[in-house]
């Protein structure tokens, strides 16, 4: 409440993690009830003893965070210990920082702070992290084994291949380097929308030409049916082509691939009845369809469905490109019993 006045044990409980302080004597004069729980204690057994004897803390070598980081002694322009890793008594990893104070660099440590986190958070992201790499591993390995087979073979037996040999050869390459680019584009893209650095360059398009030429492009490359149906007068959208591009060949792309049966792409006009003006584009597959229950793992990253491959990034940047744009994408069922992804773009800015 106002007014209150709030106990610095209440403070330190409140906060998300772990807090150790000790005095300039170097020993403890608080300790909250998360940071006692990680070291295997109570606050009232630990308050009083030194900060040596409770920060139960170890590297993998042995070593001991108070003997490695000598908080009490080193330069005395030294403020604090940057983050590192540790473990706990029971072999879990947690993330130790410290502050270190003096009233003056004349005078000795008046006080140390130290906070210990959860080393839960780091590990997933270091999944992430080995996810990626190993996603990005397995994705180019195979075209650049096409690109460099077919490249060797030119050279070692270009006198004796046919012209239309050369043809093939070389369409093949093309091909392959084509989907190295678009997956370099792809992680590009991944590590800006993450880091909230994508820059968009939209401006006034006509929905149907793009839409129109992305599907005679993947018709192009597929046995598969595709069917473009354009309902209607439909109102210019705001946005950046390239990325508008990049959004609907994934979702025409991913139904080829994951799908099955004819695709179908509808475009049409938002109602009158809708919030603002703007553009629905709806692609269908035959296939299975996407399970309810997977629905919002399926625009995460990696996220893989059937066994058909894929870097496991298309829908994701679906989703972060669509989003950045203003727009909404989400998963339905399709009449045929497949899966229906559906787009809406507005047709003003919202950027």
């Amino acid at each position: 409440m106002a007014g209150e006045i709030v106990s610095a044990q209440a403070l330190a409980d409140a906060l998300p993690d772990g807090v150790v302080v000790a005095d300039g004597q170097g020993t403890v004069v608080l300790v909250s009830r998360l940071a006692a729980r990680m070291l295997g204690g109570e606050v009232a057994e630990l308050v009083g003893r030194p900060l040596a004897d409770v920060l139960a803390l170890q590297d993998h070598d042995g070593t001991a965070w108070h003997a490695a980081n000598a908080p009490y002694g080193g330069l005395v322009t030294r403020t604090g210990v940057p983050e590192q890793s540790w473990l706990l008594p029971n072999g879990t990893e947690v993330l130790v920082t410290a502050r270190i104070e003096r009233p003056s660099l004349r005078e000795p440590v008046s006080r140390v702070s130290v906070t210990i986190r959860s080393g839960r958070g780091r590990a997933r992201l270091d999944r992430e992290r080995s996810d990626l790499v190993a996603t990005v591993a397995h994705e180019l390995r195979s075209p650049l084994t096409g690109v460099k087979g077919f490249v060797q073979a030119l050279l070692n037996r270009w006198d004796k291949l046919s012209d239309e040999q050369k043809k093939l050869m070389l369409t093949t390459v093309h091909a392959d380097s084509d989907r190295l680019s678009r997956l370099i584009a792809e992680l590009l893209d991944v590590a800006r929308i993450d880091t909230g650095r994508l820059q968009l360059h939209p401006r006034p398009s006509d929905a149907a030409v793009l839409v129109g030429r992305i599907a005679e492009s993947v018709a192009a490359g597929t046995a598969r049916e595709i069917d473009l149906d354009v309902v209607g007068d439909l109102p210019q959208v705001n946005v950046d082509p390239d990325k508008f591009t990049q959004v609907v060949t994934n979702l025409i792309e991913n139904a080829v691939r994951h799908g099955e049966g004819r695709v179908s792409v509808r475009l049409a006009a938002l109602p009158d009845t809708a919030e603002t003006p703007g553009v629905e584009l709806t692609v269908d597959d035959e296939g299975e369809g996407i399970p309810v229950e997977l629905r919002r793992r399926v625009f995460t990253k990696f996220w893989r469905g059937g066994v058909s491959g894929g870097s496991g990034l298309g829908l994701y940047l679906v989703n972060g490109l669509v989003r950045a744009h203003g727009g909404t994408v989400t998963i339905a069922d399709a009449p045929g019993g497949g899966a229906r992804v559906v787009l809406v773009w507005p047709a003003g800015s919202m950027l």
